[in-house]
């Protein structure tokens, strides 16, 4: 059974910087796509940053040029480095990993900027 587990969220100041990592345990196989959402109170989950197994990335418009995703393919695992973080940033972020149709979520952690 694959589970995501992820950590390295909390509280940090404003232009403060957080690393993210999911590590993925269960699997044989490398995902095809792993990345990260985020929720925030009231609002829909939305797509942060994804990372395909070839190297292709898709990152959110409002936090490019701060946030890097990256990933270790032979530990099944994603990175989110996070720096000049906003008080908007602040949310849940959750792992999420991809292999063919199914799509697997973490139980996210939580990532709150003081201003």
């Amino acid at each position: 059974q694959v589970q995501l587990v992820e950590s390295g969220g909390g509280l940090v100041q404003a232009g403060g910087s957080l690393r993210l990592s999911c590590a993925a345990s269960g699997s044989t196989f490398r995902f095809d796509v792993m990345g990260w959402y985020r929720q925030a109170p009231g609002k829909q989950r939305e797509l942060v940053a994804s990372l395909s197994s070839g190297g292709s990335t898709n990152v959110a418009e409002s936090v490019k040029g701060r946030f890097t995703i990256s990933r270790d393919n032979a530990k099944n695992t994603v990175y989110l480095q996070m720096n000049s973080l906003k008080p908007e940033d602040t949310a849940a972020y959750y792992c999420n990993a991809v292999k063919f149709v199914r799509s697997y979520w973490g139980q996210g952690t939580q990532v709150t900027v003081s201003s």
